[in-house]
Formats: structure tokens, C-alpha cells, sequence
């Protein structure tokens, strides 16, 4: 069954979108696999399973990975939004795929810099590269209705 979207703009979208969400599952899957190797268990019942209550604690680098998965959250979850009503202002496809390249690239930078504690501000600089596009789809989706109210 091939799933057929018309709107190339939408379909870059979707494309980078499936990504972001793949990105954001990989995040989730190494901060749990973080947690079984630290033995850093946030539950007690997870801790007891893997060894006792003294499992039942936190851990720097098990902190590290929850906060980028949840700075994923914060920041893709938006862009989802914003890219799906963008696709539909009828942007040109070049513009519309450099939005959508942009922002992934500096989620993975953000990511790769919050697991790797890499030097400031590698992270700052890529967080604000990603939000370039999504304020911009922003504007233009603003503007975009404006034309119409």
C-alpha cells in the first residue's frame, strides 16, 4: 500500500518530521539503556527488579540524557505543528525544505552537545539555529491568515 501525498512541501515535512520523531524515540531508548548501565532507576519498583531500593536514585548522566529528550519534547513538538500549517501557506519547496533541514540539523547538534557535553555554547548556538525556522514558519503562518481576517 503506497501512501500518496500530492503537496511536495508536505511530504519534505513529513519527511523531516518522521525523522525528528525517530530521533526523539532513539533519545528515549539511550536514556533507559543509560539507566539499566548506571543502575539509576527513577521507580523504586524498577529498582528493586534490578537489584534493591539503593538503585533507586539519580544519576548525572541518566539527568543529562532525560533533559535533551525532554528539550526534544519542548522544541519538536512545536515544530510539528508549525510545519504542518506551514506546508499549507503554499511556500515555495526549496524555502520550505531549507526550513525543515535547518531545524533537524540543529536538533541533532543540540542532542549530539547535550549527550556529549560538548563546550558552550555548541549547545546555546544550535538551539537558537533551530528556532530560525520555526519562528520564521511562525511569521509566515501569521501573515499568511492575516491576509484572510
Amino acid at each position: 500500500m503506497a501512501i500518496m501525498i500530492k503537496n511536495e512541501v508536505f511530504s519534505c515535512f513529513v519527511f523531516y518530521g518522521v525523522l525528528l520523531v525517530i530521533k526523539m524515540y532513539i533519545i528515549a531508548i539511550i536514556t533507559g539503556q543509560v539507566r539499566l548501565r548506571k543502575k539509576a532507576f527513577a521507580n523504586p519498583e524498577d529498582s528493586l527488579r534490578h537489584g534493591g531500593l539503593q538503585f533507586h536514585r539519580e544519576d548525572l548522566y541518566v539527568e543529562r540524557c532525560r533533559r535533551a529528550h525532554i528539550n526534544d519534547i519542548e522544541n519538536i513538538l512545536p515544530f510539528l505543528f508549525l510545519g504542518a500549517i506551514y506546508s499549507m501557506t503554499g511556500p515555495s519547496l526549496a524555502v520550505a525544505r531549507l526550513h525543515f533541514l535547518v531545524f533537524f540539523m540543529g536538533r541533532v547538534l543540540h542532542s549530539v552537545a547535550y549527550l556529549c557535553a560538548l563546550q558552550a555554547p555548541t549547545r546555546s548556538v544550535a538551539y537558537v539555529v533551530a528556532q530560525i525556522p520555526s519562528i520564521s514558519m511562525a511569521v509566515q503562518i501569521l501573515m499568511a491568515v492575516a491576509a484572510y481576517a
